[in-house]
């Protein structure tokens, strides 16, 4: 198991899905991450690390999506079943196969949501998007245009941030999908227009420190913050009146997918199939909120703390 990072819940509760599952299925785990969000290198090594060990398969969330690719195809022709979770690769078909959130559905789902709260105030909204990396990694990708798409504003070209023209948007900044990221990246958007009222972030560690800039020059109550992941803080944060709403997604359940699924390949040598019409296996989302908006399907925040992980 490959993550991006082992600070961050999402990984954390991951290896812990995987852990629980290798024991159950009887088989070796070996765990390794980035040092920080955007830490291609180790990943690379570690990897390198897989195919001299003679490992069976590696399941990887992948930090820089496209320029890890050549290392996965040398690991795929050593024999090695390589699936990706969370994130896609780039192009998707680099790994034998993927687990992941519909992550395009996610960010519909809190544009949807923001549009229909806001209701016709949503056509003079002014939006702000904390995105994760320069590198745009798909998953970013994903959930910026998906709200965009959600929210009613026309991504353009939807495989790139960036290139949309709504004069609705404020500005895009980056985050690395941590707290401190998040506060920095608030603060740029607010001195481009202190008149910013929607914020859409990539993670709710982002979310919790645009929260904390906001609240700095007394804005929270003016802004609606809307993010992805369905951690128990971040659930809490929805339940608190941080973050208004948040499209959870089951990393525990990734995991263990992935591990039986490099099982099943190692005892039969069958490959896992995606979700019908989807290039990968969809491990489901769901919207968090309690203030819910017609027309657009979301479960409560206690349901939410039922399913939450970290």
């Amino acid at each position: 198991l490959i993550t991006k990072t082992d600070t961050n819940p999402f990984f954390v509760k991951m290896k812990e899905g995987a852990t629980a599952k290798a024991k159950e299925v009887g088989v070796t785990l070996k765990s390794y991450a980035g040092k920080i969000d955007g830490d291609s290198e180790s990943q690379v090594a570690a990897i390198e690390s897989c195919i001299a060990d003679g490992a069976k398969g590696i399941l990887i969330t992948a930090s820089d999506t496209k320029g890890i690719v050549p290392t996965i195809k040398k690991a795929r022709d050593a024999g090695v079943l390589v699936i990706a979770l969370d994130t896609p690769l780039d192009p998707v078909d680099a790994a034998d196969a993927t687990f992941a959130t519909d992550n395009l559905l996610a960010g519909k789902l809190i544009g949807q949501w923001a549009k229909g709260t806001m209701g016709d105030k949503a056509k003079d909204a002014k939006v702000g998007f904390l995105d994760l990396t320069p590198d745009q990694p798909s998953v970013d990708v994903l959930r910026d245009q998906g709200f965009m798409m959600g929210f009613g504003i026309d991504p353009k070209d939807a495989t790139k941030i960036g290139d949309e023209d709504d004069k609705r948007i404020v500005g895009h900044d980056v985050t690395n999908g941590n707290e401190e990221g998040g506060r920095k990246a608030m603060e740029n958007l607010l001195q481009k227009d202190p008149g910013i009222n929607v914020i859409h972030t990539i993670n709710e560690p982002a979310a919790v420190g645009a929260y904390q800039a906001l609240k700095a020059v007394g804005m929270e109550k003016n802004v609606l913050i809307v993010s992805v992941d369905g951690g128990c803080p971040g659930v809490k944060s929805v339940e608190e009146g941080v973050i208004g709403a948040t499209s959870q997604q089951y990393p525990l359940m990734m995991a263990a997918l992935g591990v039986e699924a490099i099982k099943k390949f190692a005892d039969t040598g069958e490959k896992p199939k995606p979700t019908e019409g989807k290039s990968f296996f969809d491990t489901g989302v769901s919207l968090v909120t309690d203030k819910p908006v017609s027309g657009v399907p979301s479960i409560s925040v206690k349901e939410g703390l039922a399913k939450c992980w970290g």
